[in-house]
């Protein structure tokens, strides 16, 4: 059959690993020559090497193509080569088997949909062959099939066949990977391979080659719901115009978004596209566009625009699986800078779960580092909450590298996410926002009236700091400026609002602290800078401090701790000061975290401009 003339309508990235000699090289070399897929004097080529060297012609020898590959006898690179077969153009990755080269076997099987695994009927299921397995599932790749070659050398036992089964699916079972088919095969010989083999009567299910049928195609990228990574925000006259790379789905005109995690919402007012004479009206996965909105609502680099119905996963915690290339060990409970798609932010490992050597893939348990060349199953948490998707679902967004230091040093796959504390919270604030009710004049609006953004700023620290005259001077001095800025003493709503609320709900600071943050949402969506403590939550003022972010969000919150020696201020503090303090230094050094986070303008006039960092 020619299958150069064939038009595929899709195509499948398809890996095959296994134990060295197991037979890789050997079952490609036979795809090849059963679907007449050979490059033309490919066959010839290797032939004249082969008696070149004196050696008797094997299949395998098509794809172990270098020279020094041949003499060495194993698979060093992974080769990327395709053929066709009924319409779908299978793109092979042959990675290698043997343990020194298990790097390139990762770096191959990362970019996989499907797998092949392969087996030694002769010698059974190898550790080899369950560290592949196990890699595989590491890697995300949920797709694959077993094949239990060299069955000519066990005279096509149906029991051999049987006990491998038996006991390779009990090891796949204990990470819950499902093969699709095992297929007893000599690839030597070409039993099952592109014919059913009369000599394994027995076996009653697909050929290789249909099984590779069987692999799915994931869905075409602009088919699946809409992922657009906000890449920038540049502004044209009095346009604002959102740009970005859409890497899953489409958009249009008229299309309502929403962007994650900030919970902003618009409509598309027009779909802009650079260096085209007419504008387009819609767009899909693969381009790089800009869209304006009908309302001018604040968005930043690093937020994920989707549709309403299928929105991303939003936490500041997920679980993942990381290979690490750097220089310097990856450390439980180091900093880290972690981009997922365009959002860059800072985290930490808080739990290595398990660590895979692989040289060697010998597993480890109970370690805090991560050395180069290692695989590890970790959790990792960001400063601030990241919208992502799991790798299963979107490889985009699903996907992630770490920074040590200005160098890429590893990079991963999220399997899973970590319900944070402040899970609740953020869903309330999505309910909320998707149902708030605007009035005409927005946000945009009331900077450009102030001169200044919407902010919180917020005092913590123990008794006898200061916090509150501080907060009471801030206040003033920002008023003295023309600045619209409010105290929220929380003493007023505990007499008010809070009334209601037993001794004991008091205590647990948490009901507390989500009225709190309501009202200053509410605030805030005036335009005011809210000064406020945390003197009404006592001791609990950690926990509130993160409830007040994720109410508030995307609104910043500058926080000011207020401390006594030998304190450690809560995470995410923005100025430390050591109270009681210089108390016209502290506002001067606060008023110019305000300037430098872009809520302050630096001039107030009809149009100020501000350069707003969260």
């Amino acid at each position: 059959m020619d299958n150069h003339t064939q038009k595929p309508s899709e195509n499948l990235n398809i890996v095959i690993v296994g134990h060295v000699d197991h037979g890789k090289s050997t079952l490609l070399g036979r795809l090849y020559a059963d679907t007449g897929s050979l490059p033309d004097g490919k066959l010839e080529k290797v032939q004249a090497i082969c008696r070149q060297q004196g050696k008797e012609f094997e299949y395998a020898f098509l794809f172990d193509a270098f020279l020094e590959e041949q003499e060495q006898g194993i698979t060093i690179d992974t080769a990327r080569t395709f053929f066709i077969w009924k319409g779908r153009q299978y793109i092979i990755i042959d990675a290698p088997g043997h343990k020194e080269f298990l790097k390139n076997m990762i770096s191959g099987a990362a970019r996989a949909e499907a797998a092949l695994l392969l087996i030694d009927a002769l010698e059974g299921v190898r550790e080899q062959s369950k560290k592949h397995g196990y890699l595989l599932s590491l890697l995300g790749v949920r797709q694959f099939a077993v094949v239990v070659n060299k069955m000519d050398l066990v005279g096509y036992r149906q029991d051999v066949f049987n006990v491998i089964e038996k006991e390779y699916r009990e090891f796949l079972g204990q990470f819950k990977a499902v093969p699709a088919q095992f297929v007893p095969v000599s690839a030597k010989l070409g039993d099952n391979i592109f014919n059913r083999s009369e000599k394994m009567s027995w076996y009653a299910g697909p050929t290789v080659l249909d099984t590779l049928s069987i692999f799915k195609k994931e869905a075409a990228r602009s088919e699946q719901p809409l992922r657009l990574s906000v890449q920038d925000v540049y502004k044209f006259d009095a346009r604002r115009i959102i740009t970005g790379r859409i890497t899953a789905g489409r958009l249009k005109v008229g299309d309502h978004l929403v962007f994650s995690p900030s919970n902003k919402r618009a409509n598309i007012k027009t779909v802009e596209a650079f260096n085209i004479e007419s504008q387009p009206t819609e767009a899909q996965a693969g381009q790089s566009i800009g869209i304006t909105l009908d309302e001018q609502v604040f968005v930043e680099r690093g937020e994920i625009a989707s549709h309403q119905d299928q929105l991303p996963l939003v936490s500041t915690a997920f679980r993942a699986n990381v290979f690490w290339l750097g220089k310097r060990p990856l450390e439980r409970g180091r900093k880290y800078q972690l981009r997922v798609a365009t959002k860059e932010v800072d985290c930490e490992v808080v739990a290595i779960h398990r660590i895979i050597d692989t040289m060697d893939l010998a597993q480890q348990q109970g370690s805090s580092a991560v050395n180069k060349n290692q695989v590890a199953e970790l959790t990792l948490r960001a400063k601030a909450p990241v919208a992502f998707d799991l790798s299963a679902s979107f490889e985009a967004t699903g996907r992630f590298v770490l920074v040590d230091e200005y160098d890429i040093a590893g990079g991963g796959i999220i399997t899973e996410q970590v319900h944070d504390d402040q899970e609740f919270l953020r869903a309330e604030a999505r309910r909320r926002d998707f149902a708030w009710v605007k009035g005409e004049v927005g946000v945009e609006d009331r900077a450009q009236q102030y001169g200044h953004r919407a902010a919180v700023v917020l005092f913590t620290g123990g008794r006898h700091t200061g916090k509150s005259f501080l907060a009471r001077t801030l206040e003033g001095r920002l008023v003295a400026d023309g600045r619209h800025a409010y105290l929220l003493d929380g003493e007023n709503l505990r007499r008010g609002l809070d009334a209601d609320l037993t001794d004991e709900e008091r205590g647990q600071t948490a009901e507390m602290a989500r009225r709190y943050g309501e009202v200053a949402r509410l605030l805030i969506d005036t335009g005011l800078i809210v000064v406020s403590t945390t003197n009404p939550f006592g001791l609990g003022y950690r926990e509130a401090v993160q409830a007040i972010r994720t109410l508030v969000h995307p609104a910043p919150v500058i926080a000011v701790h207020m401390s006594k020696a030998d304190e450690e201020p809560p995470p995410n503090t923005d100025i430390v000061l050591s109270g009681p303090t210089d108390f016209d230094a502290a506002t001067r050094r606060i008023m110019e975290e305000l300037k430098r986070r872009g809520v302050l303008a630096q001039a107030i006039g009809s149009k100020p401009t501000f350069q707003y960092s969260i």
